[in-house]
């Protein structure tokens, strides 16, 4: 064996002369960071995007796995193929009929989480310095992903009404003029992580036309369509374009993300690609984890499971709400009408990212904005997740949370802000 050269060692990794440039990228997101702290019995939560799981019927998923075992245990126990298995993915066709989306069982394929097709995606089409314009403020997710392709992740203004499509316009023009490669448009269309902000049905017909006429392909991200509180979403971009999209969903929000069970449905060529990147991967997606939730939805009443988790996160929403305007009123925010979060606009001055250890001696985490752009911005932004913490305890973080905002504004209005 040739001898290694560690000359070029650090005291903490003997091997980081050897990686591969794009490992710089790699870097734990502000959400993962938290984790440690956020699960101290003693400290309310309002960071990670938990779904609350202890609202799902326990008994039914038991069931669900008995009747796996019993009647598909040999399948359940081996290796699968790279697109998944057949029988969830007609189930899936249901599941995004919901939304307007229609596609082939052929032009679906199974994930390990959403996530992973984001990431499968992007191995497909981004090579260094290629332009992924995404929303502002965006999935941490997917900036994380971007970001280790090395691609360049143009933020685009968004407002209450979603990604404006004349910014969008400007910007891709703009970057297409300078001879860069624009390759997709990345976005959350129904209550968007971070911002909870859902895009309007006459912008989607927008956006897809800009997108059409400059040939950049959207990947729609929708893990939180189905929970909505009050009306419907628009339905998916997807439902109005089945070659200029790529729509991503996941079981992990409507179900529980323990399971790890992603599906993407993308064109023909596209698709084909996919499965052989996943197979390239993973060999196969959980053939386990796939096998349960098949036998979950066929034995469940999985909308009437759905239509539990919304009532649950409404009354958390609002009590998220009412709590900002009782012991907050000088924070912005969102007033999102499904999914998990707010986003809180602090008081000019104040620095989210610096007040988190502040916050955490009050025993209240939550994700600081700067989690959410790939170009230092977000600072004065708060992401607050109600969804797992009870309604009491959102609340209860939110008085935890004032104390150090409140604190902080008195402190710039006597001796004057840093910024």
């Amino acid at each position: 064996m040739p001898e290694i050269d560690l000359t070029h060692a650090t005291n903490f990794d003997s091997w980081k002369h050897a990686y591969a440039a794009r490992a710089e990228n790699l870097a734990v997101s502000e959400v993962r960071a938290l984790f440690s702290v956020v699960s101290r019995p003693e400290v309310v939560s309002l960071a990670g995007g938990m779904p609350d799981v202890s609202a799902l019927d326990g008994e039914l998923i038991e069931k669900a796995f008995h009747s796996m075992m019993d009647s598909r245990r040999n399948y359940a126990l081996q290796y699968g193929g790279g697109q998944g298995d057949l029988k969830l993915r007609g189930q899936i066709q249901e599941i995004m009929a919901l939304e307007g989306v229609h596609g082939s069982v052929e032009d679906i394929m199974i994930t390990t989480g959403s996530q992973h097709a984001l990431e499968l995606i992007s191995d497909l089409f981004l090579d260094q310095g290629d332009v992924v314009l995404v929303e502002a403020p965006s999935y941490v997710g997917a900036v994380g992903i971007f970001r280790h392709k090395e691609a360049h992740i143009e933020h685009v203004f968004t407002d209450d009404q979603g990604i404006s499509p004349e910014a969008l316009r400007e910007a891709a023009e703009r970057l297409i003029a300078d001879g860069r490669k624009v390759k997709m448009l990345y976005l959350v269309p129904n209550f968007a992580n971070p911002s909870g902000v859902t895009l309007t049905a006459e912008r989607r017909v927008e956006v897809l036309k800009i997108c059409r006429e400059l040939g950049i392909l959207i990947v729609e991200d929708n893990p939180y369509g189905q929970l909505y509180f009050g009306q419907e979403p628009p339905k998916a971009i997807r439902s109005l374009d089945a070659e200029g999209v790529v729509y991503l969903g996941s079981f992990s929000k409507i179900l529980s993300p323990g399971l790890r069970v992603g599906y993407v449905l993308a064109p023909p060529a596209i698709r084909e690609k996919l499965v052989l990147a996943n197979e390239s991967a993973i060999l196969s997606p959980a053939t386990f984890a796939q096998m349960l939730v098949s036998e979950y939805l066929s034995i469940s009443d999985w909308q009437g499971q759905i239509a539990t988790y919304r009532n649950l996160y409404r009354t958390k929403r609002d009590s998220a709400l009412a709590a900002l305007q009782q012991y907050l009123p000088r924070v912005q925010t969102t007033r999102p009408d499904g999914g998990f979060f707010l986003w809180l606009t602090l008081p000019e001055g104040l620095n989210s990212k610096e007040m988190l250890p502040l916050a955490v001696t009050e025993l209240v985490a939550y994700t600081p904005g700067t989690a959410f752009f790939g170009d230092g911005r977000g600072a004065n932004n708060i992401r607050v997740c109600f969804s797992h913490p009870t309604a009491e305890n959102v609340a209860e973080g939110i008085k935890r949370l004032s104390k150090v905002v409140n604190q902080q504004i008195e402190l710039n209005e006597t001796f004057g802000s840093r910024a």
